[in-house]
């Protein structure tokens, strides 16, 4: 009689120790039929003890990959070598709601999961723990740090009043096209603008009203270029352009596109409308271009010979070659 005493003495200090782990703890055999079901599971599934045991896990928890659970589970079986599940590989393996629903960010609890042989008295591996950790809050803590790790990229790159690529950023994305070219020579092109007489806009309305023009010119840029084009605002009132898989004859005709969009746009500040044009230069990429300044230069030369004769023009390269 003592005996048994002792035995269920024994098995209740043992039930209260799974219990009280904050550590979900089941143990299935090699057909997956459960063997252990401790408290942390069943506070997080609903699912009882006397529910889930000597059943099959799959049926409980259809949400389980079972060719992969299976997989992961082999060389646990077969060569008694622990397997480790980390949520950025997987977010979880148990479909469980996070332990605090109303504050949480997440609906579903992150989860790292560690599998680990159970040896018989003979030595064969005919079962195996498997450790579920709720890691939601480590989880979320990284995602928001990466999160803000990429709005910091992304605000370093682009320039606060227009919403395009800042200078540095742009020229960055230049060089390393420019690289690319040297070494394939595809149709590219570089693109230099800016505003004609934008001095007179800030001395007659003010610096805000300038504000106005420049970013209802990023807007049209937007809108006249393609996704794939790398558009930026080079400083002040100029911007620049490339134009990946484009000839100069394309070029010029976006450019063109362009410059009659402003045209016909005006810029509504307090009760004027502020009308307002663009010179544009226009560089084709070239293995003669010993250098990729020399190359944005060419588009350089081509926007101010624009302006030089009239503005309100686009200008290739090549034309303004011609004139020296």
């Amino acid at each position: 009689m003592s005996s048994v005493i002792e035995e269920l003495s024994e098995l209740h200090w043992q039930q209260d120790l799974l219990g009280s782990i904050e550590v979900g703890i089941t143990v299935v055999d090699k057909n997956f039929t459960v063997a252990v079901w401790n408290q942390f599971m069943e506070n997080h599934s609903s699912v009882r003890p006397s529910q889930i045991s000597g059943k099959n896990l799959f049926k409980f928890f259809p949400e389980i990959d079972e060719t992969w659970f299976r997989r992961k589970c082999e060389p646990v079986f077969n060569m008694g070598s622990p397997a480790f599940i980390i949520w950025e590989q997987r977010p979880y393996v148990f479909k469980f709601g996070t332990s605090r629903p109303i504050t949480s960010t997440s609906d579903n609890m992150y989860q790292n999961v560690t599998i680990f042989p159970l040896a018989s008295t003979t030595g064969e591996i005919d079962r195996i723990c498997v450790l579920v950790y709720d890691v939601t809050d480590q989880a979320i803590a990284k995602k928001s740090i990466e999160g803000l790790n990429d709005r910091l990229k992304e605000v370093s790159r682009v320039d606060g009043l227009t919403g395009l690529y800042n200078r540095r950023y742009w020229q960055e994305r230049f060089d390393r096209e420019y690289k690319m070219a040297m070494r394939t020579e595809p149709d590219i092109c570089a693109v230099m603008l800016d505003i004609d007489h934008f001095k007179k806009v800030n001395d007659t309305y003010g610096h805000h009203a300038g504000d106005l023009v420049i970013q209802r010119l990023a807007k049209l840029i937007k809108l006249a270029t393609r996704e794939t084009d790398i558009c930026g605002r080079y400083g002040g009132e100029e911007f620049c352009i490339i134009l990946p898989s484009t000839t100069e004859k394309t070029a010029k005709i976006m450019a063109e596109r362009l410059r009659k969009l402003v045209e016909m746009d005006a810029v509504q500040y307090e009760d004027i409308k502020i009308k307002v044009t663009i010179s544009i230069g226009v560089a084709q990429f070239s293995k003669e271009y010993r250098e990729s300044v020399l190359w944005l230069e060419d588009a350089d030369k081509a926007l101010y010979l624009a302006k030089e004769s009239g503005r309100n023009k686009v200008m290739l390269a090549h034309e303004q070659n011609d004139k020296i």
